[in-house]
């Protein structure tokens, strides 16, 4: 009977999922494994001496646990989840900051926490979670009719900005503003209170370059370096644009590519140039198709939802999923300063991979044909 109950549950999971949305995710975690073995296997093996196979093994594990993560959470019952978001933001919250106060600095940046077997990014858990706890203020009933939700929201974008910033991460930091702007934008938001709130963060962070240049002087460094390139030091993105051009449209071929032995963590940040180099820019023009079909089913998805707070949860967990890709795609072909942005599922790194799980999951369970889901 149990049997028979667990057969049931798994045939209505498999009915109710959106199987595109799904084969496209479980596509990116595929190409992100034969990706890691293409970029790491030379890095391991000639110039940290350890085994060949040393990184691609600990993607491959974090895969394993990444797709477990994403098929338990599109699994779980949409009520359920919904619930969950206000404690699992918490946690994730809390996690992020321990990192200024007991976290590792690795080449001036603490973005990390030392979990033991592998270094967590708190950061990379929270995004998804951040989205819907922003939704979930917005969608307040008793803050329906009152714009002071919009305030309530951006505190709590400020009170996860200020975090990174102090790490320091304006790569992450860009991405959760945009991310948040548009959420709040779909909500229904006038355009004069984003306008406004944009304005008070350029102020601010003008405030913070102007008042600590010791601490935040990285960021007017960057920019220099970006709009003027003889006054700093653009190796990594040069090489990385270098890498794109010598790829061509069918690439150098497996294995033959030389950015990811020249540029240090190429195969995290730099992962989009390393795969136009060795394959091409078809194959990577592919995979940000592969992107953008996805979102393109998410937010078609929106338009049959009735539920107000998955409809605005959708649209700003595709758009997160979108900005993360194009700020990656953007650092690689020197379109934007450096920002150490990896690429969802397909970047080198467990803290990467778990947080592209946990959204990956969410947009599973929120696009689920809720119709059979009671039958």
């Amino acid at each position: 009977m149990l049997e028979n109950s667990f057969k049931f549950q798994i045939l209505t999971h498999w009915r109710n999922i959106d199987k595109k949305i799904l084969l496209s995710f479980l596509l990116l975690f595929f190409l992100g494994l034969f990706f890691s073995f293409s970029s790491t296997s030379s890095l391991a093996g000639e110039r940290l001496n350890k085994d060949y196979y040393f990184f691609f093994s600990k993607h491959l594990s974090f895969t394993i646990l990444a797709l477990l993560i994403m098929n338990f959470i599109s699994a779980v019952d949409t009520l359920f989840l919904k619930k969950l978001v206000i404690p699992l933001f918490i946690l994730t919250f809390v996690l992020l900051s321990l990192v200024p106060i007991i976290g590792i600095e690795v080449k001036g940046a603490k973005r990390w926490l030392d979990m033991y077997f592998f270094r967590l990014q708190p950061i990379e858990l929270l995004k998804p979670f951040f989205i819907l706890m922003t939704v979930k203020i917005l969608t307040l009933q008793k803050l329906q009719n009152s714009q002071i939700k919009y305030l309530f929201s951006f505190l709590l974008l400020c009170l996860v900005i200020i975090l990174l910033i102090g790490q320091p991460d304006l790569g992450q930091s860009i991405l959760l503003i945009g991310s948040w702007v548009f959420t709040v934008f779909i909500s229904g938001v006038s355009i004069l209170y984003i306008i406004s709130f944009f304005s008070i963060f350029l102020i601010s962070l003008a405030s913070l370059l102007f008042l600590m240049p010791e601490k935040f002087g990285y960021i007017t460094n960057r920019l220099n370096t970006f709009f003027n390139p003889e006054n700093g030091d653009k190796f990594q993105s040069a090489s990385a644009l270098d890498a794109i051009k010598l790829g061509g449209l069918t690439g150098q071929g497996m294995g033959e590519g030389i950015l990811k032995e020249s540029v240090p963590e190429a195969h995290t940040d730099y992962v989009i140039a390393i795969i136009s180099e060795e394959y091409g820019s078809i194959v990577s023009m592919m995979i940000i198709l592969i992107f953008l079909y996805i979102s393109f089913r998410v937010i078609k998805n929106c338009f049959n939802q009735d539920d107000r707070f998955i409809k605005i949860s959708l649209c700003g967990l595709a758009t997160l999923l979108i900005f993360q890709t194009f700020i990656h795609v953007s650092v690689n072909t020197n379109l934007i300063p450096t920002t150490g942005m990896t690429l969802p599922f397909l970047s080198y790194g467990g803290s990467s991979l778990i947080g592209s799980a946990i959204l990956a999951g969410v947009i599973l369970n929120f696009t689920k044909n809720k119709v059979h889901l009671y039958d």
